[in-house]
């Protein structure tokens, strides 16, 4: 091989590219490279290599190896080749190579020291490889070249296209904007090698959005390039950017990428109404604040640059019309601010200006940013409903006027010209109790009841006017009726006091601190005297005294109470109001005489102790008081009678006859028989003439059952044991009635018992004692019955014996 040079030690051949004419394509290269260890020692140069004569240690020497990337040939690619001037070509030196793709990317003949590149390679994924070589002796496998490492660098080829990896892009740039602003800048990049070649040379130009953009070639900077571009003319455009490598030139490889830009607006469009003039009817029944007409001017800006503000320059209805702007819509919305009458007034006209609120003083010389239109308004006649002269009247009246006193009066009118009669009412739903009434004619109002200003102190009342030539239109007022005060309520104490006194409390002690209420109010405010009554004073236990702050002191008058002699006082205080008239009320404090302690303290308070009145008390509160402590007896009995449970006197199959009475006209009938008659048969069982009046119905109820025959001692009677017979009944009929009371387990309501009745022809007559007496034993006195009350002057009338045989019920 004639560009092979000669190597004094151990020698790289590496595979280069082309630089100048040489050895046919491709020529091998050799530098001479000491090791590490090798100290540099001058000799006989060859060629490139560098001779060490006397020693035989020497480096590794080659060049550093580039290998194409992307080779796509049948064969391995050859890469270079290793040898040592150890090898004499006996094949006694064998070449082995390690690192970084070591046999399985790189291979090498181990006679001959060749290197071959087994898979195509791509710089993009790794750019060098380093790897090891040494020379070892084939029989004893020693080194005999110290290890030395060397590198492979891939070469790059064009074999990548530019990318654009922030793509596709968006941009916005205002509208009319100069030429040359800049709207976006675009980035490719090239994974090849830009330190060799032009294959990460690129170059930007624009392939679709012309004449409008323009891109820079090196910057790739997109710019506008036509002035006053219209943004309500077109808003969107979409370009088209392309990147190429190798500076553009012809066989250069290149990417794209969209860029959509939009235009933003600017205010360069004023507002203009579509027409010059509007019309809009409005009823006259509208209420103020109702919207009446919309109108809108015509912006073709967006945003805040098509924001408009709607005024009334003039027009005679400036007054009565308003106009704000819907934020939303921004249409012009006409408000009517004062009522309408189409009687006085049928149509009303306006100027309106509708400008913009935000202007861009760059586009002022085009023209005012505002324009004016006409509205009319027509106002619509309706039937209106009455109105009254106020939609609300106070009216005051005093709680001591009389049913029937007037109050005050409203008045409503017609608005139309028919000018209807109105007819007045109250709605009874705001007027329940109905304290008022209200003339349908006039208007006027008037009490309809006493009014209490202590119950209720205002009214609120709804009016209601109708027309009468059209009840469907209705007009409403509220009226607010104040009732005033007067002193028609006497004071009482504000709480119900419950005062002692200790057995061992010393004269002139207060015990209780007494204040007063009045439901009345006063306009200067309440005013109480306390003050004791005739007995109150005379009283020689306890006094009074006015602190003058609508309050009173109650004070011992003495000392050494003992509750064993009298366990409650009483004292009766007067209190009074300052009204006109003034009013006054006694009320009564118990005073509990009690065991205290060190303190002053409730210890024991004896409630059930001998009630002692002190002279002059009031015969009708003693008498109250009695019939407390009498109730009281009366319930501990009735606790007693819970536990104790007696029988009941009425069993449940015992016949309940609720007040009728029970006659038996034959023999042995008994008490099956239960035709009811009158009490005359009973009395007369030998006369056939019966009294026709029906006297059971009349019959008060009697609370206990009450036998008619009596016992035995009252069926043979004589004048001398007359007074022990009419006690012993007395004592009979107390028991059976203590029985019944105490019974709870009686039917609640009244019952009759009647012993049975033999009838006529018995041998044994009758049981019962009404037909024990005779014509001839009328002496029989029963008056003693008409003493118990009259829940018994029924029974003595029963018993009251006529002659003639009738009864008197």
């Amino acid at each position: 091989m004639s560009c092979l040079g000669v190597l004094s030690t151990l020698t790289v051949l590496t595979l280069s590219l082309w630089e100048e004419s040489g050895c046919g394509a491709m020529t091998l290269n050799s530098v001479v490279l000491r090791h590490a260890s090798g100290p540099g020692v001058g000799g006989e140069k060859r060629g490139a290599a560098v001779h060490y004569p006397l020693r035989r240690r020497r480096s590794w020497v080659w060049n550093q190896f580039f290998v194409l990337e992307e080779y796509t040939g049948d064969e391995p690619l050859y890469v270079g080749k290793l040898h040592s001037d150890m090898d004499k070509g006996d094949g006694q030196v064998r070449y082995v190579l390690s690192g970084d793709g070591a046999m399985s990317i790189f291979s090498i003949d181990e006679d001959t020291g060749d290197i071959h590149a087994t898979k195509r390679l791509d710089r993009e994924q790794q750019a060098y490889y380093t790897l090891r070589a040494q020379a070892r002796d084939r029989k004893t496998n020693l080194p005999v070249e110290p290890e030395s490492q060397f590198i492979i660098k891939v070469q790059d080829i064009n074999d990548n296209e530019p990318k654009f990896l922030d793509g596709p892009y968006t941009a916005r740039v205002a509208e009319r904007s100069p030429v040359g602003t800049s709207v976006v800048t675009v980035v490719a990049t090239d994974a090849d090698d830009p330190t060799y070649g032009h294959s990460a040379r690129v170059v930007y130009s624009i392939l679709q959005g012309q004449p409008y953009f323009s891109v820079e070639p090196k910057t790739g900077v997109v710019r506008t390039a036509l002035p006053d571009m219209d943004r309500e003319v077109r808003d969107r455009y979409l370009l088209v950017i392309q990147a190429k490598d190798m500076i553009g030139q012809m066989g250069g490889l290149s990417g794209t990428t969209t860029v959509t830009v939009t235009l933003t607006d600017v205010n360069d469009n004023p507002p203009r109404f579509p027409r010059k003039s509007y019309q809009f009817s409005v009823p006259e029944s509208v209420l103020p604040s109702a919207v009446v007409a919309k109108i809108r001017a015509v912006d073709l800006d967006i945003g805040q640059n098509a924001e408009m503000d709607y005024r009334i320059l003039d027009g005679d209805g400036l007054g009565t019309f308003r106009i704000l702007t819907n934020p939303d819509t921004q249409e012009g919305l006409v408000t009517l601010y004062k009522m309408l009458d189409y009687e006085i007034k049928s149509s009303y006209t306006l100027r309106i200006e509708a400008s913009n609120r935000y202007v861009d003083t760059r586009f002022l010389s085009s023209g005012p940013f505002s324009d004016v239109t006409t509205v009319r308004l027509l106002v619509e006649n309706v039937n209106e409903p009455p109105v009254f002269s106020t939609s609300v009247s106070k009216m005051v009246v005093s709680e001591a006027v009389k049913v029937g006193t007037d109050v005050g009066s409203v008045s409503a009118h017609d608005p139309d010209a028919t000018k209807s009669p109105i007819r007045y009412s109250i709605d009874r739903q705001t007027d329940i109790e109905r304290y008022f009434d209200i003339d349908s004619s006039s208007g006027v109002i008037r009490t309809n009841k006493h009014l209490d200003r202590e119950i209720r102190a205002s009214h609120n009342i709804t009016i209601v006017a109708t027309e009468s030539l059209d009840p469907s239109q209705v007009g409403k007022a509220v009226v607010v009726v104040s009732v005033t005060d007067i002193n028609d309520n006497a004071p009482k104490f504000a709480i119900e006091y419950q005062p002692f006194v200790c057995e061992e409390v010393q004269p002139g002690q207060i015990i209780e601190t007494l204040s007063a209420v009045d439901l009345d109010e006063p306009e200067k405010g309440h005013r109480f005297l306390f003050s004791l009554t005739t007995e109150g004073i005379r009283n020689q236990s306890f006094f009074l005294r006015d602190n003058n702050d609508n309050t009173a002191s109650v004070l011992t008058r003495r000392g050494g109470f003992l509750q064993r002699e009298q366990s409650l006082h009483f004292l009766p205080v007067v209190i009074s109001d300052s009204g006109s008239p003034p009013l006054s009320s006694t009320n009564t404090l118990t005073i509990s005489v009690c065991t205290c302690d060190l303190h002053g303290g409730q210890r024991q308070c004896s409630q059930g102790a001998l009630l002692l009145l002190p002279d002059g008390f009031s015969t009708t509160v003693a008498i109250l008081l009695t019939s407390v402590l009498t109730l009281l007896g009366m319930l501990s009995d009735l606790k007693l009678c819970l536990f104790r449970r007696p029988e009941p006197l009425l069993m449940d199959d015992e016949r309940d006859i609720r007040e009728n009475i029970v006659r038996y006209d034959d023999e042995g009938g008994g008490e099956e028989d239960t035709e009811a008659f009158d009490m005359f048969a009973l009395r007369h069982p030998h006369q056939t003439q019966l009294v026709s009046r029906d006297t059971s119905a009349e019959l008060p109820p009697i609370p206990m059952p009450l036998p008619l025959s009596l016992p035995p001692p009252f069926l043979s009677e004589t004048p001398a044991s007359r007074a022990d017979k009419n006690k012993l009944f007395q004592e009979f009929i107390r028991d059976r009635l203590q029985e019944a009371d105490v019974d709870l387990t009686a039917p609640p309501y009244d019952s009759l018992q009647t012993y049975a009745f033999e009838g006529n022809g018995s041998a044994a007559q009758s049981l019962s004692s009404l037909d024990s007496l005779n014509s001839l034993e009328s002496e029989q006195n029963y008056d003693f019955l008409r003493e118990w009350g009259p829940r018994f002057r029924k029974l003595a009338d029963l018993y009251e014996h006529q002659e003639g045989g009738g009864v008197v019920s």
